[in-house]
């Protein structure tokens, strides 16, 4: 079986990267254990064609095409070609992809076309408050019309698509994003630093970074050690600002010297980071499935998820972890307090929240069921 991914995010040394590809590169490396073929297709970094052999993932990167108003035409011609190219050399028999990513391929007989849903251009326009962008939406009417099948990474994320693209007739089961409880190992307590919050996640409104900074002031009341360490890559706004130096603002001048931006971390620091950390609390006003909360709830570390979205698929709320209203500060800071100042229940619902990803979200088992998946695919 030959599986090809088409994306522009897989991990490359230097660059940064999001979920979307920390995902396609763990699911292909395991599939690529399992005996699958996996192939990577995406637009370059650089205008340059690359071609990288990933422990057995062959990974082509096609050199980047920018022209006012032709870029889409010019790096989706470059990707069709590609992908005539392998499968000639090599039949594919399943070409995944995100929401927009068959807009603009030509299908291939006898090779079968997917979606997983990942949280798309309509999902997030209306959990972030905004209109839906003519264009992004034509894309992403064209390419699930493309689609043989659709699954998504949450059951959440499923439902609330279908509330704005009827696809219904090809709507496939959730299959949850995985983690690796090995490299995400059960955390050594010693080394955990009192007091220290942390988010790891790109530095924008949607993972509720402002709501986190506002909540830090109530939190230091009850427990003066609070600090506040944000781990990740910067989002820009339109005119290329920065969000990370706008949402300075709101952290007031009594907490300043205890609020941190380490700015981008590399991928492999972050079990170190989470090692550190007494809670991590990550308030996004809405998700997909994850792994950044996946990763911390493998460590067996205390974690304060969002109860918008797919929380409650993900975190049992006082079991595993506990579950804020991502648009309040005062929610959150009473959570984190909760977690700061019992440290044992902390490390009561950190044990549970390690037992049950070992159950629900180990890559060992969500392989399998990839796997199953695409045969049934076929």
């Amino acid at each position: 079986m030959h599986i090809c991914f088409l994306t522009h995010e897989y991990p490359k040394q230097g660059f940064p990267h999001g979920g979307v590809g920390t995902f396609i590169k763990m699911l292909s490396k395991n599939l690529v254990s399992s005996g699958v073929e996996v192939s990577v297709v995406g637009i370059n970094y650089s205008r340059d064609d690359e071609f990288e052999n990933d422990y057995g993932v062959k990974v082509h990167r096609l050199a980047a095409k920018k022209v006012k108003g032709l870029t889409w035409y010019l790096n989706s011609s470059k990707v069709n070609r590609k992908l005539v190219e392998i499968h000639k050399a090599d039949p594919i028999d399943i070409v995944e992809s995100t929401e927009l990513g068959l807009a603009f391929i030509k299908k291939i007989e006898g090779v079968k076309y997917l979606i997983r849903l990942h949280g798309g251009h309509h999902f997030f326009a209306d959990a972030e408050n905004k209109g839906i962008n003519r264009w992004k939406s034509f894309q992403e009417k064209r390419s699930f019309a493309k689609a043989d099948k659709i699954i998504g990474v949450s059951n959440y994320v499923l439902d609330h698509t279908a509330e704005y693209l009827d696809f219904k007739t090809k709507r496939g089961p959730a299959i949850y994003n995985p983690v690796d409880p090995d490299r995400f190992y059960q955390a050594d307590q010693s080394k955990m630093k009192k007091g220290m919050i942390l988010f790891v996640g790109t530095v924008c409104e949607k993972k509720g970074v402002r709501q986190l900074i506002q909540a830090l002031p109530l939190i230091r009341k009850e427990i003066p050690e609070a600090h506040v360490v944000i781990a990740g890559r910067d989002w820009r706004f339109p005119d290329g600002s920065s969000y990370t130096e706008w949402v300075k603002q709101f952290i007031s001048e009594d907490v300043k010297e205890n609020v941190t931006f380490t700015g981008p971390v590399n991928n492999e620091e972050i079990p170190g980071l989470i090692e550190e950390a007494e809670v991590c609390v990550y308030p996004s006003h809405m998700e997909a499935m994850p792994m950044a909360w996946l990763e911390v709830l493998a460590m067996g570390k205390a974690l304060i998820g969002s109860k918008a979205g797919p929380g409650p698929e993900i975190i049992n709320d006082g079991v595993t972890g506990l579950l804020c209203d991502p648009l309040n500060p005062e929610d959150i800071a009473e959570k984190t307090i909760r977690n700061l100042k019992n440290q044992e229940m902390g490390f009561t619902l950190g044990k549970a929240a390690r037992q049950e990803v070992r159950k629900r979200f180990s890559i060992k088992k969500l392989v399998q069921q990839n796997i199953s998946f695409y045969q049934s695919l076929l």
